[in-house]
Protein backbone atom coordinates (compact mmCIF):
# COMPACT_ATOMS: atom_id res chain seq x y z
CA UNK A 1 0.00 0.00 0.00
CA UNK A 2 1.13 3.56 -0.70
CA UNK A 3 2.08 5.50 2.22
CA UNK A 4 2.73 9.48 2.09
CA UNK A 5 2.51 12.23 5.20
CA UNK A 6 -0.34 12.75 6.58
CA UNK A 7 0.35 16.38 6.84
CA UNK A 8 0.22 16.76 3.29
CA UNK A 9 -3.51 15.21 3.40
CA UNK A 10 -4.70 17.00 6.36
CA UNK A 11 -2.92 20.78 5.48
CA UNK A 12 -1.59 21.67 9.04
CA UNK A 13 1.82 23.41 9.05
CA UNK A 14 5.00 22.13 10.71
CA UNK A 15 6.18 25.12 11.72
CA UNK A 16 10.21 24.57 12.31
CA UNK A 17 12.06 26.16 15.34
CA UNK A 18 13.42 28.98 13.02
CA UNK A 19 10.07 29.97 11.93
CA UNK A 20 8.89 30.64 15.37
CA UNK A 21 12.14 31.74 17.03
CA UNK A 22 10.77 35.23 17.24
CA UNK A 23 9.54 38.46 15.35
CA UNK A 24 10.93 39.36 11.99
CA UNK A 25 9.57 42.77 12.22
CA UNK A 26 7.39 42.55 9.18
CA UNK A 27 4.11 43.73 8.78
CA UNK A 28 1.53 43.55 11.30
CA UNK A 29 -0.59 41.80 13.29
CA UNK A 30 -3.49 40.13 11.76
CA UNK A 31 -7.11 41.68 12.62
CA UNK A 32 -10.15 39.72 14.66
CA UNK A 33 -11.58 39.58 10.97
CA UNK A 34 -9.02 38.60 9.32
CA UNK A 35 -7.73 35.31 11.32
CA UNK A 36 -11.98 34.34 11.27
CA UNK A 37 -11.85 34.48 7.28
CA UNK A 38 -8.77 32.32 7.12
CA UNK A 39 -9.92 30.35 10.03
CA UNK A 40 -12.19 27.53 7.73
CA UNK A 41 -10.15 24.39 8.05
CA UNK A 42 -11.41 21.47 9.41
CA UNK A 43 -9.60 18.58 10.92
CA UNK A 44 -9.89 14.54 11.10
CA UNK A 45 -11.30 14.84 14.63
CA UNK A 46 -13.94 17.12 13.12
CA UNK A 47 -13.51 20.55 14.68
CA UNK A 48 -13.66 23.50 12.55
CA UNK A 49 -16.58 21.76 10.97
CA UNK A 50 -19.49 24.07 10.71
CA UNK A 51 -23.08 23.19 11.35
CA UNK A 52 -25.27 21.64 8.42
CA UNK A 53 -25.98 19.08 6.54
CA UNK A 54 -26.97 17.33 3.26
CA UNK A 55 -28.08 14.06 1.62
CA UNK A 56 -26.90 12.71 -1.31
CA UNK A 57 -29.98 13.44 -3.83
CA UNK A 58 -28.99 17.43 -2.68
CA UNK A 59 -25.64 16.83 -3.76
CA UNK A 60 -26.00 14.96 -6.78
CA UNK A 61 -28.38 18.02 -8.21
CA UNK A 62 -25.62 20.60 -6.71
CA UNK A 63 -22.90 18.74 -8.14
CA UNK A 64 -24.55 18.56 -11.60
CA UNK A 65 -24.93 22.40 -11.16
CA UNK A 66 -21.84 23.39 -10.20
CA UNK A 67 -18.95 20.47 -10.41
CA UNK A 68 -19.83 18.22 -13.31
CA UNK A 69 -18.63 20.22 -16.17
CA UNK A 70 -15.35 19.61 -14.47
CA UNK A 71 -15.38 16.24 -12.57
CA UNK A 72 -17.94 15.03 -14.81
CA UNK A 73 -21.95 13.85 -13.68
CA UNK A 74 -20.62 10.68 -12.07
CA UNK A 75 -17.28 12.51 -10.58
CA UNK A 76 -15.49 10.28 -13.52
CA UNK A 77 -13.44 13.82 -14.63
CA UNK A 78 -13.72 15.48 -17.78
CA UNK A 79 -11.01 15.45 -20.03
CA UNK A 80 -7.61 16.56 -17.78
CA UNK A 81 -9.72 17.16 -14.74
CA UNK A 82 -9.64 15.00 -11.42
CA UNK A 83 -11.26 11.65 -11.37
CA UNK A 84 -12.84 12.36 -8.02
CA UNK A 85 -14.45 8.60 -8.11
CA UNK A 86 -13.32 5.11 -8.74
CA UNK A 87 -9.64 3.56 -8.41
CA UNK A 88 -10.49 0.75 -5.82
CA UNK A 89 -7.43 -1.99 -5.16
CA UNK A 90 -5.44 0.08 -8.28
CA UNK A 91 -2.77 1.74 -5.45
CA UNK A 92 -0.23 -1.06 -5.93
CA UNK A 93 -0.33 -1.04 -9.90
CA UNK A 94 1.77 1.01 -12.10
CA UNK A 95 -1.10 3.43 -12.95
CA UNK A 96 -2.47 3.84 -9.54
CA UNK A 97 -6.17 5.69 -10.00
CA UNK A 98 -5.69 8.00 -6.58
CA UNK A 99 -9.78 9.12 -5.94
CA UNK A 100 -11.79 9.62 -2.48
CA UNK A 101 -12.43 6.54 -2.51
CA UNK A 102 -8.99 4.30 -3.36
CA UNK A 103 -6.55 7.25 -1.94
CA UNK A 104 -7.71 10.24 0.66
CA UNK A 105 -7.47 9.89 4.01
CA UNK A 106 -9.62 11.48 5.77
CA UNK A 107 -13.21 12.92 5.15
CA UNK A 108 -12.37 16.02 6.68
CA UNK A 109 -9.77 16.53 3.42
CA UNK A 110 -12.73 15.96 1.25
CA UNK A 111 -15.23 18.63 3.33
CA UNK A 112 -12.34 21.25 3.41
CA UNK A 113 -10.87 21.28 0.14
CA UNK A 114 -14.60 21.95 -1.43
CA UNK A 115 -14.99 24.64 1.53
CA UNK A 116 -12.02 25.93 0.58
CA UNK A 117 -11.35 25.79 -3.19
CA UNK A 118 -13.85 24.88 -5.16
CA UNK A 119 -15.63 25.33 -7.24
CA UNK A 120 -13.04 26.29 -9.60
CA UNK A 121 -13.41 30.17 -10.12
CA UNK A 122 -15.96 30.60 -7.53
CA UNK A 123 -14.03 29.26 -4.53
CA UNK A 124 -16.09 29.63 -1.14
CA UNK A 125 -19.09 30.50 -2.66
CA UNK A 126 -20.77 27.60 -1.43
CA UNK A 127 -22.78 27.30 1.70
CA UNK A 128 -22.31 24.76 4.15
CA UNK A 129 -25.71 22.35 3.73
CA UNK A 130 -23.98 22.20 0.19
CA UNK A 131 -20.64 21.52 1.20
CA UNK A 132 -22.05 18.56 3.59
CA UNK A 133 -24.23 17.56 0.18
CA UNK A 134 -21.47 17.45 -2.05
CA UNK A 135 -19.57 15.21 0.62
CA UNK A 136 -22.22 13.14 0.69
CA UNK A 137 -22.87 12.46 -3.20
CA UNK A 138 -18.76 11.54 -3.72
CA UNK A 139 -19.09 9.15 -0.65
CA UNK A 140 -22.43 7.66 -2.75
CA UNK A 141 -20.13 7.96 -6.14
CA UNK A 142 -17.20 5.73 -4.17
CA UNK A 143 -20.08 3.40 -3.31
CA UNK A 144 -18.75 4.30 0.62
CA UNK A 145 -22.66 5.26 1.37
CA UNK A 146 -26.43 4.16 -0.28
CA UNK A 147 -28.30 6.53 -2.00
CA UNK A 148 -30.35 7.61 1.45
CA UNK A 149 -27.25 8.80 3.33
CA UNK A 150 -27.56 12.24 5.04
CA UNK A 151 -24.21 13.76 6.03
CA UNK A 152 -24.19 16.62 8.87
CA UNK A 153 -21.73 17.64 11.94
CA UNK A 154 -23.28 15.24 13.85
CA UNK A 155 -21.97 11.86 12.18
CA UNK A 156 -19.17 13.49 10.23
CA UNK A 157 -16.53 11.31 11.93
CA UNK A 158 -17.84 7.93 11.85
CA UNK A 159 -17.29 7.60 8.29
CA UNK A 160 -13.98 6.40 7.68
CA UNK A 161 -12.16 5.94 4.10
CA UNK A 162 -10.62 3.03 2.84
CA UNK A 163 -7.01 4.51 2.67
CA UNK A 164 -6.72 6.19 6.17
CA UNK A 165 -4.27 3.32 6.91
CA UNK A 166 -2.29 4.52 4.62
CA UNK A 167 -0.92 7.68 5.97
CA UNK A 168 1.76 7.69 8.71
CA UNK A 169 3.26 11.01 10.90
CA UNK A 170 6.20 12.90 9.29
CA UNK A 171 9.02 10.96 11.23
CA UNK A 172 11.83 12.58 8.62
CA UNK A 173 13.72 13.94 12.01
CA UNK A 174 13.95 10.52 13.07
CA UNK A 175 15.78 9.25 9.92
CA UNK A 176 19.36 8.39 9.83
CA UNK A 177 20.07 10.60 7.31
CA UNK A 178 18.21 13.62 8.33
CA UNK A 179 19.88 16.77 8.63
CA UNK A 180 18.91 20.18 10.64
CA UNK A 181 19.94 23.26 8.49
CA UNK A 182 19.66 26.94 10.28
CA UNK A 183 18.17 29.45 7.97
CA UNK A 184 20.58 31.96 6.99
CA UNK A 185 18.33 35.25 8.20
CA UNK A 186 21.58 37.92 7.76
CA UNK A 187 24.03 39.65 5.19
CA UNK A 188 21.13 39.57 2.55
CA UNK A 189 21.54 41.11 -0.66
CA UNK A 190 20.51 45.15 -0.84
CA UNK A 191 18.91 44.98 -4.00
CA UNK A 192 17.17 42.35 -5.90
CA UNK A 193 17.78 41.99 -9.76
CA UNK A 194 15.15 39.82 -11.78
CA UNK A 195 16.75 37.64 -14.40
CA UNK A 196 13.87 35.13 -15.44
CA UNK A 197 10.43 36.15 -16.18
CA UNK A 198 7.46 34.02 -15.83
CA UNK A 199 5.42 32.93 -19.08
CA UNK A 200 1.39 33.14 -18.69
CA UNK A 201 1.10 33.17 -14.80
CA UNK A 202 1.70 36.99 -14.54
CA UNK A 203 3.79 36.39 -11.55
CA UNK A 204 6.85 38.26 -12.01
CA UNK A 205 6.57 42.71 -11.16
CA UNK A 206 6.28 44.51 -14.61
CA UNK A 207 9.24 46.28 -15.40
CA UNK A 208 9.71 50.22 -15.94
CA UNK A 209 10.88 49.55 -20.13
CA UNK A 210 6.92 49.61 -20.34
CA UNK A 211 6.43 52.53 -19.10
CA UNK A 212 8.96 54.17 -20.62
CA UNK A 213 7.71 53.01 -24.18
CA UNK A 214 4.26 54.21 -23.25
CA UNK A 215 5.35 57.64 -22.23
CA UNK A 216 7.27 57.74 -25.43
CA UNK A 217 4.78 56.89 -27.38
CA UNK A 218 2.81 60.17 -25.89
CA UNK A 219 5.19 62.39 -26.82
CA UNK A 220 4.52 65.26 -29.43
CA UNK A 221 5.32 64.64 -32.83
CA UNK A 222 8.64 66.13 -34.45
CA UNK A 223 7.64 69.20 -37.18
CA UNK A 224 9.24 67.72 -39.62
CA UNK A 225 6.99 64.37 -39.10
CA UNK A 226 4.05 66.83 -39.27
CA UNK A 227 4.81 68.84 -42.40
CA UNK A 228 5.57 65.05 -44.34
CA UNK A 229 2.85 63.53 -43.01
CA UNK A 230 -0.60 62.76 -45.26
CA UNK A 231 -3.69 64.18 -44.62
CA UNK A 232 -5.92 61.71 -42.02
CA UNK A 233 -8.80 60.11 -43.68
CA UNK A 234 -12.26 61.53 -42.63
CA UNK A 235 -13.26 58.53 -40.40
CA UNK A 236 -16.32 56.94 -40.82
CA UNK A 237 -19.19 58.07 -37.86
CA UNK A 238 -19.56 55.33 -35.27
CA UNK A 239 -22.53 52.87 -35.20
CA UNK A 240 -24.84 53.53 -32.37
CA UNK A 241 -24.68 51.30 -29.08
CA UNK A 242 -26.49 48.52 -29.07
CA UNK A 243 -28.42 48.55 -25.80
CA UNK A 244 -27.43 45.59 -23.08
CA UNK A 245 -29.79 44.34 -20.81
CA UNK A 246 -27.92 45.19 -17.05
CA UNK A 247 -29.46 42.27 -15.71
CA UNK A 248 -27.93 39.60 -17.51
CA UNK A 249 -24.85 41.70 -17.63
CA UNK A 250 -24.98 40.75 -13.70
CA UNK A 251 -26.04 37.31 -14.20
CA UNK A 252 -23.05 36.87 -16.79
CA UNK A 253 -20.52 38.55 -14.64
CA UNK A 254 -21.43 35.68 -12.43
CA UNK A 255 -20.82 33.45 -14.89
CA UNK A 256 -17.61 34.46 -16.01
CA UNK A 257 -16.42 33.10 -12.80
CA UNK A 258 -15.69 30.03 -14.46
CA UNK A 259 -13.64 31.38 -16.56
CA UNK A 260 -11.44 34.20 -14.62
CA UNK A 261 -8.79 31.63 -13.74
CA UNK A 262 -7.65 31.61 -17.36
CA UNK A 263 -9.07 35.10 -18.90
CA UNK A 264 -9.46 38.66 -18.10
CA UNK A 265 -11.12 41.50 -19.08
CA UNK A 266 -11.30 45.32 -18.49
CA UNK A 267 -8.84 47.88 -18.59
CA UNK A 268 -6.16 46.23 -17.25
CA UNK A 269 -6.75 43.03 -18.48
CA UNK A 270 -3.48 40.79 -19.22
CA UNK A 271 -3.33 37.42 -21.12
CA UNK A 272 -3.33 34.61 -18.78
CA UNK A 273 -3.52 31.06 -19.76
CA UNK A 274 -6.44 32.12 -22.32
CA UNK A 275 -6.52 35.50 -24.37
CA UNK A 276 -7.74 38.63 -23.16
CA UNK A 277 -11.02 38.41 -24.27
CA UNK A 278 -12.13 42.81 -24.24
CA UNK A 279 -13.91 43.38 -27.84
CA UNK A 280 -14.33 39.54 -28.72
CA UNK A 281 -18.00 40.20 -30.20
CA UNK A 282 -17.53 40.47 -33.92
CA UNK A 283 -13.52 40.04 -33.55
CA UNK A 284 -12.15 37.55 -35.89
CA UNK A 285 -10.37 34.35 -34.41
CA UNK A 286 -7.05 34.06 -32.78
CA UNK A 287 -5.76 38.18 -33.03
CA UNK A 288 -5.26 38.81 -29.44
CA UNK A 289 -1.47 40.53 -29.85
CA UNK A 290 1.11 38.80 -27.80
CA UNK A 291 -1.33 35.39 -27.07
CA UNK A 292 0.45 32.19 -28.25
CA UNK A 293 -2.98 29.94 -30.10
CA UNK A 294 -2.84 26.80 -30.68
CA UNK A 295 -2.49 25.65 -34.28
CA UNK A 296 -6.36 24.60 -34.49
CA UNK A 297 -6.97 28.14 -33.57
CA UNK A 298 -4.64 29.54 -36.03
CA UNK A 299 -6.28 27.35 -38.58
CA UNK A 300 -9.37 28.97 -37.59
CA UNK A 301 -8.27 32.28 -38.16
CA UNK A 302 -6.72 31.73 -41.58
CA UNK A 303 -10.70 30.49 -42.32
CA UNK A 304 -12.05 33.76 -41.32
CA UNK A 305 -13.88 32.94 -38.24
CA UNK A 306 -15.29 35.51 -36.74
CA UNK A 307 -17.01 35.49 -33.20
CA UNK A 308 -20.35 36.15 -33.76
CA UNK A 309 -23.04 35.69 -31.08
CA UNK A 310 -23.81 32.11 -32.72
CA UNK A 311 -19.97 30.91 -32.95
CA UNK A 312 -19.24 31.79 -29.62
CA UNK A 313 -22.56 29.94 -28.34
CA UNK A 314 -22.01 26.65 -30.23
CA UNK A 315 -17.98 27.20 -28.88
CA UNK A 316 -19.42 27.73 -25.42
CA UNK A 317 -21.43 24.97 -24.78
CA UNK A 318 -17.93 22.37 -26.25
CA UNK A 319 -15.04 24.23 -26.80
CA UNK A 320 -13.21 20.78 -27.84
CA UNK A 321 -15.94 20.00 -29.88
CA UNK A 322 -16.16 23.28 -31.87
CA UNK A 323 -12.30 23.59 -31.84
CA UNK A 324 -10.95 20.07 -31.65
CA UNK A 325 -7.28 20.38 -30.68
CA UNK A 326 -7.69 23.56 -28.82
CA UNK A 327 -5.09 23.76 -25.37
CA UNK A 328 -8.36 24.89 -23.95
CA UNK A 329 -9.39 22.36 -20.93
CA UNK A 330 -12.63 23.73 -20.22
CA UNK A 331 -15.69 21.44 -20.50
CA UNK A 332 -18.48 24.16 -21.44
CA UNK A 333 -21.29 25.53 -20.00
CA UNK A 334 -24.16 23.31 -20.96
CA UNK A 335 -26.90 25.33 -19.65
CA UNK A 336 -28.19 27.83 -22.43
CA UNK A 337 -29.04 30.44 -20.06
CA UNK A 338 -25.71 30.60 -18.62
CA UNK A 339 -24.14 31.12 -22.30
CA UNK A 340 -26.60 33.95 -23.41
CA UNK A 341 -25.55 35.67 -19.95
CA UNK A 342 -21.89 35.13 -20.87
CA UNK A 343 -22.29 36.49 -24.09
CA UNK A 344 -24.08 39.51 -23.21
CA UNK A 345 -21.16 40.19 -20.33
CA UNK A 346 -18.36 39.76 -23.19
CA UNK A 347 -20.81 42.17 -25.02
CA UNK A 348 -20.54 44.79 -22.16
CA UNK A 349 -16.72 44.57 -23.04
CA UNK A 350 -16.58 44.58 -26.71
CA UNK A 351 -18.20 48.11 -26.99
Amino acid sequence: MLKFLSVLATGTLLLTSAATAGSFNIGRAATPAEVAAWNIDVRPDGQGLPAGRGNVEQGEEIFAERCAVCHGDFAEGVDRWPVLSGGDGTLTSDRPVKTIGSYWPYLSTVFDYVNRAMPFGEAQSLKPDEVYAITAFLLYANDLVEDDFELSQENFTSVRLPNEDGFYMDDREESPVFKKRDVCMKDCKAEVKITARAQVLDVTPEETKAAEEAAAATEAPKAEDVASAEPAPVAEPAPEPVALDDALIKKGAKVFKKCKACHQVGEKAKNKVGPILNDIIGQQAAVVAGFKYSKALKKLNGDGLVWSDENLDVFLTKPKKFVKGTKMTFAGLKKEKDRIALIEFLKSHSQ
